[in-house]
């Protein structure tokens, strides 16, 4: 059973449901920003260029200094940004005990594809540039960030680069045709996101010449081989469940390692709600549980 105050956030998400097909860009933007929240007790953004990516430096006075967390933000490729990220940034770097850099990579419809995936690996590539090893890295990303953080991995592997210790991709979107069951079977049940936008959102990301079937913005045509570990969590009560069932499938015929986590009862990135929601902050703990080991830590 779910815990009283996951009832009550649930509550207030579906009272605050958008429109299954209306999508208003800097609207979805400004509302995102405003309910980011802030960085927790003890934990400190330093705005930074990575790469020609500006983004920030979110971490504690005891981070060590020799691991990195590049986190990928969701949004649909559309909004998303550190503001509406704070909260979530900051619980994971008190999780985790290192630095995360929270990329504000460039947006659709402005920026379409492949602008996002050249931000994500340009600061990627700076982080090593920088001194880090990349066993000493891991890439998170929450829904478009979480399909992104996929995207990079694969763009990296077949450009050659050395890869990171770890991948961490939360609810992600890797499939921008929608054609998992769940975008049926779950669409009542989630208060967050629908068939609709998705739709449309994925359209503005790929631009008018765009390719859905691309690997590089749908990783679910991708070959998934030679990746590094990787923890997936998604809740049961998301559209998008069927996108990190098959991501997992993908990961392990290819003869990596998926550990897929389903959430009962839980919603799209519910870790956003940490320091609020219990299971938040359990799912948080379960995150940094995974990959401190892998990442050095």
């Amino acid at each position: 059973m779910a815990s009283e105050k996951f009832d009550r956030y649930l509550k207030l998400l579906f009272d605050n449901k958008p429109p299954g097909d209306v999508v208003k860009v800097e609207s979805m933007r400004t509302s995102m920003d405003r309910v980011g929240g802030r960085l927790p007790e003890g934990v400190t953004g330093t705005p930074a260029v990575v790469g020609g990516v500006p983004g920030e430096w979110i971490s504690t006075d005891d981070a060590d200094e020799a691991s990195v967390v590049l986190y990928l933000h969701g949004g649909g490729y559309v909004a998303g940004s550190v503001d509406s990220h704070r909260n979530l940034l900051g619980h994971l770097a008190q999780a985790m005990g290192c630095r995360v850099f929270a990329a504000d990579y460039r947006l659709a419809p402005e920026h379409p594809f492949p602008a996002g995936l050249d931000d994500a690996i340009a600061a990627y590539r700076a982080i090593v540039a920088d001194g880090v090893e990349p066993s000493r890295i891991a890439i998170s990303g929450d829904s478009a960030g979480g399909g992104l953080t996929v995207a990079t991995l694969l763009a990296l592997r077949d450009a050659g680069d050395e890869l990171p210790g770890a991948a961490l991709p939360i609810s992600p979107w890797i499939d921008l045709q929608g054609t998992g069951e769940s975008m049926v079977t779950r669409a009542d049940a989630d208060p967050m996101v629908t068939p609709g936008s998705l739709a449309i959102i994925g359209g503005m990301y790929l631009g008018a010449e765009g390719d859905p079937t691309n690997p590089l913005a749908s990783p679910i045509h991708a070959d998934m081989a030679g990746l590094p570990p990787m923890l997936i969590h998604v809740g049961d009560a998301e559209v998008l469940l069927d996108d990190s069932v098959r991501l997992a499938a993908m990961v392990e015929a290819a003869g990596g390692e998926a550990v897929l986590e389903v959430w009962p009862e839980m919603v799209h990135v519910w870790h956003s709600s940490a320091g609020f929601v219990p299971e938040a902050d359990q799912a948080i703990a379960r995150i940094a549980e995974f990959a401190r080991p892998l990442i050095g830590l």
